[in-house]
């Protein structure tokens, strides 16, 4: 298998979208994320932070300690908002580290639609996973080609195919150096159609 990770979390079973499926971080983009600098990579900051705990972050002495995460979950417990809470600890949402390779815009057919971008992104050195209680059922860094052999790994459409795709990758460098040279990101829109007796969707 390729020599490194991804990490997914897995969705508790009453959850709204995707019960009891291995998921990315993500979802939708708030009013505050205008506050980050550009609300769809600040959106996938902010979700990232509140899901798992990982603060994409720097301030003038470098990038975002584990010190500076606790501390920002700390205020975010307290009610203060994601922008508010880094403009307190003197940060800036690291926007750039973020690479945006994908995006999902599901079928005209379904009730529920997303039109859901995905992005790149390392773990922050020194930094630990802390999944929001209710939000996150269990979490684990799996391989893309490990996740995709494990029948009993349950996940969506738009996971497995997103999966597929970076699995090409030997490396998280080349993965990372495909997509930031690429100089525009297709949209992809799966169709439903009819097989037999079910439905399946197609990319």
């Amino acid at each position: 298998p390729v020599p490194w990770v991804r990490l997914l979390l897995r969705r508790p079973g009453g959850a709204d979208f995707a019960p009891g499926a291995n998921v990315f971080p993500g979802g939708s983009v708030h009013a505050e994320d205008r506050l980050l600098g550009n609300p769809l990579p600040g959106a996938a900051v902010r979700e990232l932070f509140e899901e798992l705990g990982i603060l994409l972050a720097r301030g003038s002495r470098g990038f975002a300690t584990e010190a500076d995460a606790e501390r920002t979950r700390l205020r975010l417990s307290h009610g203060v908002s994601f922008p508010t809470a880094l403009k307190e600890a003197h940060l800036e949402p690291a926007l750039d580290e973020l690479t945006y390779f994908a995006r999902w815009v599901t079928p005209s057919l379904l009730r529920r639609r997303f039109d859901t971008r995905f992005y790149l992104a390392r773990l922050p050195a020194g930094q630990e996973v802390h999944p929001q209680p209710g939000e996150v059922e269990a979490w684990a860094w799996v391989t893309p080609r490990g996740a995709l052999a494990d029948p009993g790994f349950s996940m969506v459409f738009a996971t497995r195919r997103v999966l597929e795709m970076v699995a090409v990758d030997a490396s998280a460098e080349a993965l990372l150096e495909r997509h930031r040279e690429r100089r525009r990101v297709p949209i992809t829109r799966p169709a439903i159609r009819l097989a037999g007796d079910r439905f399946e969707i197609v990319t």
